[in-house]
């Protein structure tokens, strides 16, 4: 990983490993940290403990969903900024409009390109440091 101590961090919130994996992978070879979560309770504590500069959530997920982990970072104030990507199989408009509705600031479907994810992910980082 050729990431160094002041790249940004983001959380990846993804219940299949395989995807996950691609996620970080690709995040962490163009130069960014990443925190792992494989349900939204985990990816909630992560948030809380280590104020990741963006997030990556999966809307399905156990234990809690994407759109409840959304939620509840936009409810406290040490996450509240933080971008958010939802990142889903779930296409229908209705799902993405609850997507923007619980938070996020852009919602990306599965199947995805991983250089689009980074495109998009470098966005919202730009436009949060702006």
């Amino acid at each position: 990983m050729n990431a160094t101590a002041n790249a940004p961090v983001v959380l990846i919130a993804e219940d299949d490993e395989d995807i996950r994996d691609l996620i970080a992978w690709k995040l962490e070879v163009a130069g960014f940290r990443t925190l792992h979560a494989g349900n939204g309770r985990t990816a909630v504590e992560l948030a809380a403990e280590h104020q990741p500069d963006a997030a990556v959530l999966d809307i399905t997920m156990p234990v809690m969903d994407g759109l409840e982990v959304c939620q509840n970072l936009r409810s406290e104030r040490g996450t509240a900024t933080i971008p958010v990507l939802m990142l889903s199989a779930r296409v229908n408009e209705s799902d993405i409009e609850s997507g923007f509705g619980a938070g996020a600031d852009d919602y990306l479907t599965k199947p995805f390109h991983p250089q689009e994810l980074l495109r998009r992910l470098e966005g919202l980082l730009s436009a949060s440091a702006g």
